[in-house]
């Protein structure tokens, strides 16, 4: 079984992400060969690039067909007032492969002090919220008492794959490495956005997770917890606050 990658800018010509059919198409290519099967398409729904679900599904149909990974839609949802109204009003409209999970994305410039309020809305009109890279996050990388709150109020936690391979720098990657020995680790998805440095490459960041933990423990974040969230079933595996497994001799020379 392989990898789900339930965060991805692959769709062409909607955002900041893939720029054209060719690059779409190398993204998954890539995805491919590195072991994953299943991604969903998540272009973000901002104030600059508006949701257009009807394009989503026409592209998900056009790519889906000229590739070997499965997709599905989605969108990286900004936590923004007309977002939120519509999304409450239409549930559906805006969850991963329209079933229950919302990817939500947190400004970079604050966060909310009724954020809680915010987000138990999205949980009381029937979504799960999803929230995207707070290792990313200046103003959430930190807040590991919040979001063990928010998780406890009904949200889920996705780390960026690249964080933990040092691509977003060391305040990222410490974080994200915090989180997942935090226990506030749910997902590890992509995030991709091109093909040339921000790619749909799962295997390198679950290599490296696997040294440092039991592969057991690692899978179902990069496996198991995002296939129920396209299927739109209950998550039944959190990954527990622990230590890492004890490293053999010769790890501690390289």
């Amino acid at each position: 079984m392989g990898f789900v990658d339930i965060h991805s800018h692959v769709l062409y010509g909607l955002d900041d992400g893939a720029k054209t059919r060719e690059e779409s198409l190398e993204l998954l290519d890539i995805a491919a060969r590195s072991g994953t099967t299943d991604l969903v398409a998540t272009p973000h729904a901002n104030s600059r690039y508006p949701f257009r679900p009807d394009l989503i599904a026409a592209l998900v149909e056009e790519l889906g067909g000229a590739s070997p990974v499965h997709l599905y839609p989605g969108c990286d949802f900004h936590l923004q007032f007309d977002n939120i109204e519509d999304a409450s009003a239409n549930p559906d409209k805006y969850t991963i492969n329209h079933r229950s999970y919302l990817l939500v994305e947190f400004p970079e410039m604050s966060v909310f002090p009724e954020t809680e309020a915010i987000l138990g809305r999205l949980v009381d009109a029937g979504m799960i919220p999803i929230i995207s890279h707070p290792e990313r996050n200046l103003h959430l990388r930190e807040r590991y008492d919040d979001l063990g709150q928010w998780i406890g109020d009904g949200c889920y936690v996705q780390v960026t794959a690249a964080s933990f391979t040092g691509l977003f720098g060391r305040a990222a990657k410490s974080s994200a490495h915090e989180l997942l020995a935090r226990g506030l680790v749910h997902f590890v998805a992509s995030d991709a956005h091109d093909p040339r440095h921000r790619t749909t490459r799962l295997d390198a960041a679950y290599a490296a997770l696997v040294e440092r933990w039991d592969e057991d423990l690692i899978a179902p974040l990069f496996i198991d917890n995002p296939r129920a969230v396209v299927l739109g079933e209950a998550i039944d595996f959190e990954f527990p606050p622990s230590a890492p497994k004890a490293r053999k001799w010769y790890q501690f020379f390289r």
